[in-house]
């Protein structure tokens, strides 16, 4: 099997190209290649077939030719990523798949993304969905806090925290504990103003644990704040910094645009019998769903 690694602000993908739908990629081989000391390493798998040619996606081939198929690392699968998208759409562009504009497919609906010549890459992201929830959220050290719910199209939970000593000090080994859940459960963002529309912050995401960066938790971030700012969707943007680097949010009446980095890191040649084994195993050693299952959100 051959992949091409990735990264989006250090959140890291193995890229796997199925245009003509021909991979059975199963949640144990997803486990088996993410695995970070058996496997080759990454926050999850981004499977790049033609719309047409699958199920989940035929429905948007006329408006957008290419499917993100997202899985995250402990094989569930995904509506949605931001940083996934920026660095799928890199990866179409070396092909010569699409130039500098691209419409892609997710389980989330269409993103349309931009690739400029500076190794940004701007993508549509829809618009927030607040949700009534007001979620309690606790990660030691700190004190339980009142967060904020929105889906962007993956749901969040956005925590805000008063200091920078008080990111930093957060264990998030574990996942924190949300008290009620989403229904889906949640990715978790706490997050710390710098300046003015300036944020920093660190999250654990669903099926992963805590990452460098979330592209749509770095939305959800940016739209939490402008919303308790009260300015709202005003166009001007927003800086946010991860562990893995910079993006930038723009909220307006249109939805919000995601600016970041995408890079290619280089090629990978999986041997297929090291994968048939290690699949094999993961498959004995956790409980796997059908590859193409109703879709667990993420």
């Amino acid at each position: 099997m051959r992949l091409v690694k990735g990264h989006g602000t250090q959140n890291d993908f193995l890229v796997l190209p199925d245009l003509d739908g021909e991979v059975e990629l199963t949640p144990a081989m997803v486990r088996a290649l993410c695995d970070r000391r058996a496997g080759v390493g990454a926050d999850g798998v981004l499977r790049v077939v033609r719309s047409e040619n699958d199920p989940d996606s035929a429905r948007y081939a006329p408006d957008a030719p290419f499917f993100m198929d997202y899985r995250n690392a402990d094989g569930s699968v995904a509506e949605m990523c931001g940083n996934g998208v920026r660095v799928f759409v890199r990866y179409l562009q070396r092909g010569s798949l699409v130039e500098q504009e691209a419409a892609v497919a997710t389980r989330g609906g269409i993103r349309c993304a931009r690739a400029g010549t500076d190794g940004h890459v701007a993508v549509q992201m829809g618009s927030p969905r607040f949700l009534a929830d007001r979620p309690i959220a606790t990660a030691a050290p700190h004190t339980p806090l009142v967060g904020t719910a929105l889906e962007i199209p993956n749901p969040h939970v956005v925590v805000a925290l008063d200091s920078l000593d008080e990111l930093a000090a957060l264990d998030l080994t574990r996942a924190p504990v949300v008290e009620p859940a989403l229904p889906h459960g949640q990715n978790v963002e706490f997050v710390v103003r710098v300046a003015s529309r300036h944020l920093r912050l660190r999250v654990h995401e669903r099926g992963v644990g805590e990452t460098r960066s979330c592209g749509t938790g770095i939305c959800a971030a940016a739209v939490a704040a402008a919303t308790a700012d009260g300015v709202g969707a005003d166009g001007v943007p927003w800086r946010v910094d991860v562990p893995g680097g910079t993006c930038t949010v723009r909220w307006d009446d249109a939805g919000v645009e995601l600016t970041g980095p995408a890079v290619l890191v280089g090629d990978v040649e999986v041997d297929d019998a090291w994968l048939a084994a290690a699949a094999g195993a993961a498959e004995i050693g956790g409980t796997a769903a059908p590859a193409r299952a109703t879709m667990e959100r993420r």
